[in-house]
């Protein structure tokens, strides 16, 4: 049996993977604030499970405890492999660094950066206990290399998910487990998010009317497509080489 934990399937690229990775029979667990109801019924059609979490990933202590019951639940004989996907991101706050508050840092950076850190260090200690081949993915974005006007947050987070990921990848390695981390970039796709972004003033993002028309020339991915495109990937698992930058550009 294969398990793949994915964060954030309530909607967009989350919801997406997860329902591709139930129509490949590996039983997925979903965490995010709002449950996805579809995602029940594709796995009943697929003869898998789908178990929902709520989880606040802003909430360390939340996270902790949920990854607790999820843990003792997948790693265990039989299992053959396991997934965790840390694709929840928030790209706010959009503004210039005079206008942060130490709120919105501190959430965001919660969110993006130390979740993640958080998750990928309590499934891997669960995984080198049972020996069983893990592979962690987290997504990352052109952000991490470029400075925007207006993403210092957003930049600054996903260059941080960056390195971790690779040292994460360099440990593994240095200690010969059967783990992986790899990163994924989806580009820009037609989500909810992308709408946060088109709502900004130009003074808080130099670059929103580009972000403009990304939606209306229709260059903005389906989340399907991008989904499809990593669960292909991770379906091959052999084949994923550790540590490696994956873009959705390499593919479509």
């Amino acid at each position: 049996m294969r398990y793949a934990i994915v964060t954030g399937t309530s909607k967009g690229l989350g919801a997406a993977i997860a329902r591709h990775l139930l129509e490949q029979g590996i039983h997925v667990i979903g965490i995010a604030r709002n449950r996805n109801k579809e995602l029940i019924k594709v796995a009943t059609e697929r003869n898998v499970s789908y178990q929902h979490f709520i989880c606040d990933l802003a909430n360390g202590d939340q996270i902790d405890h949920v990854f607790a019951t999820i843990n003792d639940q997948i790693f265990k004989t039989g299992t053959q492999r396991v997934y965790l996907i840390n694709n929840a991101a928030t790209v706010n706050p959009i503004d210039t660094v005079a206008n942060h508050t130490m709120e919105a840092i501190q959430a965001h950076m919660q969110i993006n950066l130390v979740a993640p850190m958080l998750t990928t260090s309590l499934v891997l200690k669960k995984a080198k206990s049972y020996a069983i081949p893990t592979v962690v993915v987290n997504i990352t974005s052109g952000a991490a290399n470029r400075s925007t006007y207006g993403w210092s947050a957003y930049g600054a987070s996903k260059a941080g998910l960056d390195r971790y990921t690779n040292t994460v990848a360099l440990e593994e390695q240095e200690l010969n487990t059967n783990n992986k981390a790899i990163l994924f970039d989806p580009s820009i796709m037609d989500t909810s998010m992308q709408q946060d972004i088109r709502s900004v003033d130009k003074e808080a993002f130099a670059d929103v009317e580009q972000f403009k028309r990304y939606k209306e020339e229709k260059q903005l991915r389906d989340t399907t497509v991008v989904a499809e495109v990593l669960v292909n990937l991770l379906v091959d698992d052999d084949q994923i080489e550790n540590g490696k930058y994956y873009s959705i550009k390499q593919y479509v």
